[in-house]
Parts: C-alpha cells; structure tokens; sequence
C-alpha cells in the first residue's frame, strides 16, 4: 500500500549476524591501542601508520618506511638474500624464522640499500619490529654493519631507523658480537668524514639501543617510542624506587639531553632532506 512506502524508517542499526561479521577480511580494520578508536587498515597506512585521531604513532613495515622516504624507483636493496641459520641448534629456531618470512615477507629483521632522498644519495639500514621482534641476530649485525661500509666506501651519508627488543637470545654470543661489530662499522664512518643519523621509533631496546642506535652524528625518535636497555620493572627493581611515568619514552629522553629532537613522522622526510642537504658538502 502506498502509506506503507512513506512508512517511518527504522532508526536503529541491525546487529550483523556472526556468520556476517567472519565475512569482514582480516586486516581490514585496525584499532588504535591509544584512542581505542577503530579505522580502515588502508586510511591509516595513506596516513604513514599514524592515528588520524590521536596521532599515536603504530609500527610501520620497512619497505611502507623506505616508500614514504626515499624518491621513486631510486632504492637499491643490499643483501637481501642473506638468511639467518641456527648455529647453536636453538629448538624450533629455524622453525619461527620461517614462520616470520612468510608472515612478512622479510628474510630478516632489516632491509638495507641505498637510494635518493630529495636527490641526495643516502644510504640506509631499516629495522622490521615484526620479524622476531626486530631481534639482532648475526645477520642482522652484518647487514648493517656491510651497509654502514658500503656507505663509506661509496663516500655517502647513512640514515638507521632501529625498531628491536634488543639481541636475538637463540644466537647468544653471537648476537652480542653485533654490538661491537656495528659499533665499529660506525666509528669508521665517522672517522671518514661521513654523516650518519640515528631514528629511534618504537620499541628501541636491549643490545640495539646500547649500541649502534645511539651514536649516530643526530640522535632523533618517533613520538612516543620506547627508548632503553633494561625493562621498567628490573630497573625499579634494582633501584628500589617508582620510575617517573614517561621513563624511557622518547620525550622522557628528550627533556634529559639523551636525543636532539623527538620528530612526528609526517615531518621526517623534510627533517632528513634538509640535514642532508646541509651536510652534502662537507661529507664528499
């Protein structure tokens, strides 16, 4: 009947059916652990992986990092083929090694190569929280230490994003070994007149943040990263004192000398372009 086709419409939103909802595809909506709020996976990765409402800054993959910095088609990949084996015969090691690859389509924990920033040659080292937790194992420590080499070699700045528990524990010693091998690639660097920059976004710990993440010619963070060596809770521990509230944040590094500048992500690549630019000439 027509008064039925000018009928009040229902106000209230149907709840959709369990069988409805298993139709959604994985990873199509992501929530922001900050503001709880939910969004599109696709409007927060056009948005560099920070919250359009918070601004809380979620983990971001290496390549979606080296895509937002580096200039179209200019990247070349070093030693990716380089995979990690299980000299100590750890349990089930190479068995989540595998699971990680195929997970993130990484060989390991860091992707290293070169490119152009705004024109100028850089050579980089980005670290991926999400193959074993961005653990520094021997593989790990040679690619960076091969790219920090090459860098100088090529007579060309370097640029390190760390994101890492800290070392790989199934490699032991080995993995402590990178601390000083990285440490030592650095000094070399430096000792040839080159520029390198340190990134610390979240997390930043352990060996990685003892070693080569925090002796870089500019010391910088992502806002919010957690920045340390031991855990909150050993610490107090230890001390036998409450730690202030922001204690390990990269502000709280900030307001005590430890970092020069705590630098959203949406401004990184200008921040970049610009050191670059005012070191190009005295790191040929």
């Amino acid at each position: 009947m027509l008064k039925d086709f000018f009928s009040k419409k229902k106000k209230y939103a149907s709840i959709p059916r369990e069988e409805a909802k298993q139709d959604i595809p994985e990873g199509l909506m992501q929530k922001c652990p900050s503001c709880h709020k939910i969004f599109y996976r696709k409007e927060l990765d056009k948005n560099l992986n920070v919250c359009p409402n918070c601004e809380f800054h979620h983990q971001m993959p290496a390549y979606e990092r080296i895509e937002s910095l580096f200039d179209e088609g200019s990247f070349e990949e070093w030693d990716q083929g380089m995979i990690s084996e299980n000299p100590l015969g750890f349990p089930e090691y190479e068995e989540k090694l595998e699971k990680d690859r195929k997970k993130t389509g990484l060989n390991e924990a860091v992707v290293t190569g070169k490119g152009t920033i705004d024109g100028v040659e850089t050579a980089c080292a980005i670290m991926d929280s999400r193959f074993r937790m961005g653990s520094m194992g021997s593989v790990v420590g040679e690619k960076i230490a091969n790219a920090i080499e090459h860098a100088k070699d090529l007579h060309i700045p370097f640029v390190i994003f760390t994101a890492s528990g800290g070392a790989r524990m199934q490699e032991g010693v080995l993995s402590l070994m990178q601390m000083t091998k990285t440490s030592v690639a650095i000094k070399r660097h430096s000792e040839a007149g080159q520029l390198l920059i340190s990134v610390m976004t979240h997390p930043t710990t352990g060996g990685v943040s003892a070693s080569f993440a925090s002796i870089g010619d500019y010391n910088f963070a992502e806002p919010g990263a957690l920045i340390g060596f031991a855990g909150r809770r050993i610490i107090e521990q230890t001390i036998r004192e409450e730690l202030p509230e922001d204690f390990q944040t990269a502000e709280f590094l900030l307001k005590h000398g430890q970092l020069d500048q705590v630098i959203p992500r949406h401004e990184m690549k200008d921040v970049l372009s610009t050191l670059l630019d005012l070191h190009q000439g005295g790191t040929q």
